[in-house]
């Protein structure tokens, strides 16, 4: 068979966007974004600064913000955070540092139902105003605004690492800047993230063992380059792995922020062959997929996407330590498992682990729970298995906004 090479350009990066929309919103001056990503998460984080008084414009391949160290600019706002776990998690933190104002924060059924109680106890301990108008550690919350002195705070950011990020950004907008001890800690690559877009924005964290130490002083605008999305490439690499196909993705190589890059070390593991060059990385399916027993503790959003395709292995294949995949837009673990059994696939599960034995799954509806993750990892396994569809394909929009289209154009250009 003649083997199409081909080359991908996929969508900025969610986490990167966020975390450079709130620094950009923090900072003295005016921001620009470059290529940030356009998807439901990020228009909802954009419309909720917007909400709260800050200056931001949208043009279709960079964005200006106009910062505002001291505050929300409304004295009262209502922020809806949609589905959004970082506009839930940051756009509270932020509103906490300003001078005054009384801010409520809302969000989707869904996102009600994940947890923010370590940020805003956190926030609390801080000395920061704020009530949670139902459930205890869930959205809806009420900030009120007066300022924050800083000092030293105990964080368990064991379910999430979005809630250390929430506070390491607030930090230089803190009177006395922040000494943020870490109890347990999950996903560290997205915290690396933070902390290398905060240099540049000018501030520079240091680390004291399990302490983390943000200085007071504020931001300084910055023009600031998103890049692609690691985890919407990890569809495209396990597709070329799956398919015996060659994908290349330009600007995400050996310098990316992303630590879910890595996931095509997991690919390699099973016997794809993988080059991460200095601005691109490339993967090339071999033919066959092997077993593998792999700790996804640090790239945990890209566990669906081996999940998938994990029955095509000639072995099993064995996901541990990823207990926090159970309470994002849904139980990952659980869905993925709900899914490969219904196709035909024997598996176990555990708290925090799932093994997927090698089979050939059977075309089904998947159930998506609203989870955007679940439609395009099942979406890549649907190479193999035609006749593949979904309860709710519009559920990508979340991240990855025609993500069926640019699939469709990828196996378009494979011939598969």
């Amino acid at each position: 068979m003649l083997e199409a090479a081909v080359i991908v350009a996929v969508p900025g990066s969610k986490s990167v966007t966020a975390r450079a929309l709130f620094l950009a919103a923090a900072a003295e001056g005016e921001s620009v974004l470059r290529k940030p990503l356009l998807s439901d998460d990020t228009d909802g984080f954009a419309e909720g600064l917007a909400t709260l008084g800050y200056d931001v414009h949208r043009a279709a391949d960079s964005w200006r913000i106009t910062g505002r160290p001291e505050g929300p600019s409304r004295p009262t706002a209502e922020v809806n955070c949609r589905d959004a776990g970082t506009a839930a998690r940051f756009l509270p933190a932020l509103a906490s540092a300003g001078r005054a104002g009384t801010f409520r924060f809302d969000a989707s059924a869904q996102m009600r139902r994940r947890p923010v109680a370590p940020l805003t106890d956190a926030l609390r301990a801080l000395g920061v105003d704020l009530t949670h108008e139902e459930a205890e550690g869930h959205l809806p919350l009420t900030v009120r605004a007066a300022g924050m002195k800083g000092g030293k705070v105990e964080l368990d950011a064991s379910l999430s690492s979005q809630f250390l990020t929430a506070l390491l950004m607030t930090g230089p907008l803190t009177a006395e800047g922040l000494r943020i001890r870490v109890t347990g800690i999950v996903s560290v690559p997205y915290v690396e993230i933070t902390l290398a877009m905060m240099r540049g924005f000018g501030v520079e964290v240091t680390r004291e063992g399990d302490t983390f130490v943000v200085p007071p002083g504020g931001y300084r605008a910055a023009d600031y380059a998103v890049e692609p999305d690691a985890s919407a490439a990890s569809y495209v690499f396990a597709a070329a792995a799956l398919a015996g196909r060659t994908a290349t993705v330009p600007g995400l190589g050996q310098g990316a922020l992303q630590g879910d890059l890595q996931f095509v070390e997991v690919l390699r593991s099973m016997g794809a062959d993988v080059e991460i060059g200095p601005d691109a990385t490339t993967v090339t399916g071999t033919g066959g997929l092997s077993g593998v027993t792999v700790n996804m503790r640090d790239i945990s959003d890209t566990m669906p996407t081996l999940a998938a395709i994990a029955p095509f292995a000639d072995g099993p294949v064995r996901i541990e330590d990823v207990y926090n995949t159970r309470i994002k837009e849904c139980d990952r673990l659980d869905a993925c498992a709900e899914n490969l059994r219904a196709q035909g696939i024997a598996v176990e599960t555990g708290r925090d682990w799932i093994e997927i034995q090698p089979g050939t799954p059977a075309p089904v509806e998947i159930a998506c729970r609203g989870d955007h993750r679940m439609a395009m990892s099942f979406a890549v396994a649907g190479l193999r298995t035609p006749g593949t569809t979904f309860d709710d394909p519009e559920c990508v929009k979340k991240t990855f906004p025609g993500f069926h289209e640019f699939f469709a154009g990828v196996r378009a250009a494979w011939d598969v």
